[in-house]
């Protein structure tokens, strides 16, 4: 599989990179694999990191490393619709277990799959940084706070309208 960054795309590489002193081109990984998940849909292949790797000039498992450690980046592919349930101490207690379950059982999915319209991927990540509106997750940039099985409903049921 040949991967290679559109122009658009390689003109921003050389931008990020050249913020990093000379040597240090390694400090522009995460917004090259940010740049890398969303030009390559959405999720970062080994093809895919390995390309950065090269672009970096670093080793591959450098790379892996990271990609691997952070829960921004997928490395399978996801859904059209990314619920990222918080699973940490004040979601937990919160409520937040009962939610995931609750959206396992609604789209007949477990954590880390994808329903076989390619349409939801459930993911359990740590804190969010949100433990007042607990329990919470992402869905894209935006924050769904306060969740209830209600409130879940509702936004598979948007997710659905604004998909057709």
């Amino acid at each position: 599989m040949s991967v290679e960054f559109s122009k658009n795309s390689l003109s921003k590489v050389a931008e990020i990179i050249s913020h990093y002193p000379a040597g240090k081109q390694k400090s522009a990984l995460l917004p090259l694999l940010h740049l890398a998940q969303e030009e390559f849909g959405g999720w970062l292949d080994v093809p895919v990191m390995d390309y950065v790797a090269t672009l970096l000039q670093i080793e591959p498992i450098e790379v892996y490393e990271v990609a691997s450690f952070y829960s921004m980046y997928n490395l399978q592919p996801v859904g059209k619709y990314m619920f990222e349930v918080c699973q940490t101490g004040p979601c937990m207690l919160n409520g937040s277990e009962n939610i995931i379950e609750y959206i396992k059982e609604k789209l007949n999915i477990g954590v880390g799959e994808t329903t076989p319209d390619g349409m939801f991927t459930l993911k359990t990540v740590e804190c969010l940084g949100a433990c007042g509106y607990a329990p919470m997750m992402q869905l894209g940039k935006h924050y769904r706070e306060h969740l209830t099985k209600e409130k879940v409903d509702a936004i598979i049921e948007e997710c659905r309208a604004k998909a057709n």
